[in-house]
């Protein structure tokens, strides 16, 4: 079988996801819970991506581990969405502030190891483990997480596939949107841009008006807000 067959994307299982790219993107957000909240990643287990895909998730993984880009960052689109337990960023500028900031905080992170666990048309999922080294203080976290890539539909079978949401889940339970903590997170992700010197992130800032729609709220991150539990 050749290499083209092994990796035709247009065959592969639909997602739930939208279909058009003029949908913000808000509106991309995957949901779910897990049985336990280990997203230890067996990378024996990980299933084959195409070239283009592949080249997409290593491009995230180099953003994880402190090797910021524009054109990495150009991975995303103008509406994006990056969704994790501290950040709630809607538009690229701000992802990009958030990415430049890393290696400001962080004197390094590696990535351990990662697990492709679906592989979508419109969406790629994958159990991540990245060690973190501080620079205020000398020690090392090692974080295990679910990180879900929603795909942009117009760049799908490009060569340079971009992300309309972006979310990273180290816990069983998905996020509520709702809270203090919630007002933290996007707070935070509203300012980190507007403060760092950075020719790198100054050439975003086009992409702060991009379309937005009102942040999706649901009550709780379980069953009952409309996160399903998910075998992943």
């Amino acid at each position: 079988m050749s290499t083209t067959q092994q990796h035709d994307d247009t065959k592969l299982a639909p997602s739930s996801l939208p279909t058009s790219s003029s949908i913000p993107g808000e509106e991309f957000e995957p949901r779910q819970t897990h049985a336990t909240e280990d997203y230890t990643p067996d990378p024996s287990k990980s299933i084959p991506l195409s070239p283009a895909r592949q080249a997409l998730v290593d491009d995230i993984l180099a953003l994880y581990s402190c090797e910021p880009t524009i054109k990495r960052v150009e991975r995303y689109t103008p509406d994006c969405v990056y969704d994790d337990q501290f950040v709630y960023a809607n538009d690229r500028y701000k992802m990009a502030g958030q990415w430049f900031a890393l290696p400001k905080l962080f004197n390094g992170s590696k990535n351990e190891g990662y697990q492709i666990v679906k592989n979508e048309r419109g969406l790629i999922q994958f159990r991540n483990e990245q060690s973190w080294t501080f620079k205020i203080i000398p020690k090392t976290a090692t974080i295990n997480a679910l990180v879900s890539l929603s795909l942009d539909p117009d760049s799908i079978d490009t060569d340079f596939i971009r992300v309309k949401y972006h979310k990273d889940q180290a816990n069983d339970k998905d996020y509520s949107h709702e809270g203090l903590g919630f007002t933290f997170k996007k707070w935070q992700a509203d300012q980190v841009m507007k403060h760092m010197d950075s020719k790198e992130v100054a050439y975003f800032e086009k992409d702060k008006e991009a379309g937005k729609v009102n942040v999706k709220k649901y009550g709780s991150g379980g069953k009952d807000g409309q996160a399903p539990v998910k075998d992943l």
